[in-house]
């Protein structure tokens, strides 16, 4: 390759919006940097396809306003699109029916996840109103670590400097108070599997009713049910399987475990046991009262 056709491919790269920046001398020499507009972007078939199924199906993953985005950015896309990959993403627009929450309903603003994502990044504190679930607003600062996202909602895992101890807190519910800063030195993570820890402390540790159950069905068929938000599953044997779960009441939680639709045994606590009896009971005599 010639110097002349470097030079030419550059001006190419810079007629389609890509800055590229130039240093003379010994060391010097040509890289791409990051421009006020975004360039055009060059995918292959599969690419644009995969771009195409992430915008259809971004509606639904509880992020506020990202679906109203999706939907302009996926009628940009089709506009250019080659006739044999428009007639995959029609196929994919016309069949496809997205299940919707209502609106508002446990959404988070985009501006929002990114600001946790920087003070993550930037290892800056962070101040917050975080809503609970009836509407009390209280103040935190935190030194937050990451992000996770369980089905379609956002957690943020941070060292709350208040209650010295590392929380899990919903992101639809964080109301950022900037400033925010100053930095920190990061502290070793609460666990290695930061997925399991949040699930752990959203379906189970956050109850004040638990229980821990043994289901007979594998866990991989489990799994398939239980979703990271209902329950932890461990497996015992490749016929059975441990759910750590939780709810409001012992109640809710007979019902959450008789839904799963299998064969299970109580392990604790014995209340729930109890608990099983007397709905067995009552639900015997609605079967067994004659009809008027």
């Amino acid at each position: 390759m010639t110097p002349r056709t470097v030079r030419r491919d550059v001006d190419r790269l810079r007629e389609l919006g890509y800055p590229v920046n130039a240093s003379p001398g010994t060391g010097g020499g040509y890289q791409l940097g990051a421009g006020a507009e975004l360039p055009q972007l060059l995918l292959d078939d599969d690419e644009a396809v995969a771009v195409a199924v992430g915008l259809r199906t971004a509606a639904g993953n509880g992020v506020e306003g990202i679906g109203e985005a999706s939907v302009r950015a996926l009628a940009k896309l089709e506009q250019v699109l080659p006739s044999r990959l428009r007639r995959r993403v029609s196929a994919l627009n016309e069949f496809t029916v997205p299940m919707l929450r209502g609106p508002g309903r446990d959404t988070v603003d985009p501006a929002v996840l990114t600001d946790l994502a920087a003070v993550c990044r930037d290892g800056e504190r962070l101040r917050f109103g975080y809503r609970d679930h009836g509407g009390s607003v209280s103040r935190r600062t935190v030194e937050p670590h990451r992000l996770v996202c369980s089905e379609r909602r956002w957690y943020l895992v941070a060292w709350d400097l208040d209650r010295e101890d590392w929380r899990t807190f919903r992101a639809d519910r964080i109301e950022p108070r900037p400033p925010h800063g100053p930095r920190f030195v990061p502290r070793p993570a609460p666990a290695e599997d930061l997925a399991a820890y949040v699930s752990q402390g959203v379906s189970h540790r956050a109850y004040a009713a638990r229980a821990v159950v043994r289901l007979r069905v594998p866990a991989e068929e489990a799994a398939r049910i239980i979703g990271p938000s209902d329950g932890v599953l461990e497996p015992v044997d490749a016929e059975s399987c441990l759910l750590r779960t939780g709810a409001v009441s012992l109640d809710v939680l007979v019902i959450h475990v008789m839904l799963i639709g299998c064969e299970f045994e109580v392990v604790e606590p014995p209340e729930l046991t109890d608990r099983i009896r007397a709905l067995r009971d009552l639900l015997g005599r609605a079967v067994e009262a004659p009809r008027e």
